[in-house]
């Protein structure tokens, strides 16, 4: 119920214009919240989890219509940017900024993913198998190249971001990131 009342209220107070407010929540909408909420190691406790996830799901309705896949991505994302020691919402900012969320993009680049791995990275660790359509893959390699460059950047994130992005010294793409953070991101 609990859970109910957060959906309603949300949608209400931050996304009348994204998401249509209605008297009841989608009840799978709910249910895969619920699993997903249970389901995540990376969640201090089962509540902190499904206000994040009722939050960050609203969110990313527009770019992802599939709950489903929604839930899949977000709960995956949390666990993989925890696992990594980075915040959960500045790896959502660098996936809206490189792939638009659509796990299957691919750029000019050769690039793959939600995070755009480049396949390159498969041979040099020895994984040429690996899928990097796979969320779980791809956010995986992706949050772990970004913590590496954060450390390599002693925690300036401008120079982690240009370095990820292979734009090291030039401000457009962080700027892009950041702005994601900022304006959608961001904690509530």
């Amino acid at each position: 119920m609990r859970l109910a009342v957060l959906l309603i209220a949300w949608t209400i107070a931050w996304a009348p214009d994204t998401v249509v407010a209605q008297q009841e929540p989608d009840p799978e909408l709910i249910a895969l919240l619920r699993e997903a909420a249970n389901d995540v190691d990376s969640f201090p406790d089962h509540f902190d989890a499904q206000v994040w996830l009722t939050d960050m799901s609203a969110r990313l309705t527009r770019q992802v219509k599939d709950p489903q896949e929604r839930i899949e991505i977000l709960t995956r994302v949390h666990f993989e940017a925890t696992r990594s020691e980075l915040p959960p919402e500045l790896v959502l900012a660098v996936i809206d900024v490189e792939s638009n969320f659509d796990r299957f993009a691919i750029s000019v680049a050769g690039a793959r993913g939600l995070m755009q791995i480049m396949p390159f990275w498969l041979n040099e660790i020895g994984r040429p198998n690996d899928n990097l359509m796979h969320i779980e893959t791809n956010l995986r390699f992706g949050c772990t190249i970004l913590k590496y460059y954060m450390e390599m950047e002693k925690g300036d994130l401008i120079r982690a971001l240009g370095r990820y992005n292979g734009s090291l010294g030039q401000r457009k793409y962080p700027n892009k990131v950041l702005d994601k953070l900022r304006l959608k991101w961001f904690r509530a």
